[in-house]
């Protein structure tokens, strides 16, 4: 059985974004295969569940440091939780939601944040009829208290689910605030300095390039 190495990743190595991007998909197999009773897998196993090569996992995980040898396997637990630890899954993470509306509530009430260490513990929105109210456990608090409210419950992510007009105003207030990790559901592309890092999500963006393959066909 592969030993996953205690050696850490040089932080001078930038890793790909797309890399790092892999890594939750990993993350959530080995939680699988874990499920499933699994102890040992190996990088073709791993591959074949995510639809990439076995090479390319292997190259990915390189960049984090040694994690065993060559044909032999790796313990699911042990790599699943240097992984947890390589994105900071090991912690926990408090959250804050911009925007209470129809979107804003669904992201309060899905329950899959808490697992991997994401709470949601304050909601802000500038609509007087919101403010006061509590969502999901969560007391809705004006935008105005944005600077106090991640201070007095130590927040590091935001989640944007703001009017697209109103986009780069939020972000510009959660930059300044100190926020660093932003998680955009608007349907705009703001701007942030480059120690920030924002992913925007829009469906219909998504849906528009599915539909180039419908158009020309799928190959």
């Amino acid at each position: 059985m592969a030993n996953v190495s205690s050696s850490r990743w040089d932080d001078q190595i930038a890793v790909p974004e797309v890399v790092v991007g892999r890594l939750p998909q990993y993350v959530r197999v080995l939680k699988e295969l874990l499920s499933d009773g699994v102890q040992v897998a190996n990088s073709q196993q791993l591959g074949q569940q995510l639809q990439v090569t076995s090479a390319q996992i292997r190259k990915d995980l390189s960049y984090f440091g040694r994690f065993g040898k060559q044909g032999r396997g790796y313990s699911v637990v042990r790599l699943l939780d240097e992984l947890q630890q390589i994105l900071g899954l090991n912690q926990q993470w408090n959250v804050v939601v911009i925007g209470v509306g129809r979107l804003g509530r669904a992201i309060l009430s899905y329950p899959g944040f808490t697992p991997d260490g994401f709470h949601i513990v304050a909601a802000l929105d500038n609509n007087p009829s919101l403010i006061g109210q509590k969502v999901e456990g969560v007391m809705v608090r004006p935008v105005e208290d944005l600077d106090l409210v991640v201070k007095e419950q130590n927040i590091t992510i935001a989640v944007v689910a703001v009017p697209v007009g109103s986009t780069q105003q939020v972000i510009d207030k959660l930059v300044n605030c100190g926020i660093r990790a932003i998680l955009n559901y608007a349907p705009s592309s703001p701007q942030v300095p480059d120690s920030v890092k924002i992913r925007s999500i829009d469906p219909v963006l998504s849906l528009q390039s599915m539909t180039y393959y419908l158009t020309n066909g799928s190959e």
